[in-house]
């Protein structure tokens, strides 16, 4: 499982995050197989908290896809990441 705080500075508007968040979750499933939403601050206009899951049968594989993930974030989404969490269940 992946979160992360978002901060989108240029975003004027909650359509501008809008549009940041939905390519952000569209980048996800389609590089990554993520399935991912915005989780919470949803009224904010500066920040979004995103959330992603992973399933696979390999802890080790699934952490690294889940890295490979939030070093796309960091490179192609407009603004800054705040705040990362990667937590792995085995069942």
């Amino acid at each position: 499982m992946l979160q992360v705080i978002i901060e989108i500075p240029e975003s004027s508007s909650i359509k501008d995050k809008r549009r940041v968040v939905h390519s952000l979750r569209e980048k996800l499933r389609r590089k990554f197989n993520i399935s991912a939403a915005e989780v919470d601050l949803a009224d904010s206009l500066g920040f979004a908290h995103i959330g992603g899951a992973l399933v696979s049968n390999s802890r080790e594989f699934g952490e690294s896809v889940l890295q490979k993930a939030v070093l796309m974030i960091e490179n192609e989404v407009p603004g800054c990441l705040q705040d990362v969490q990667i937590h792995s269940e085995s069942f």
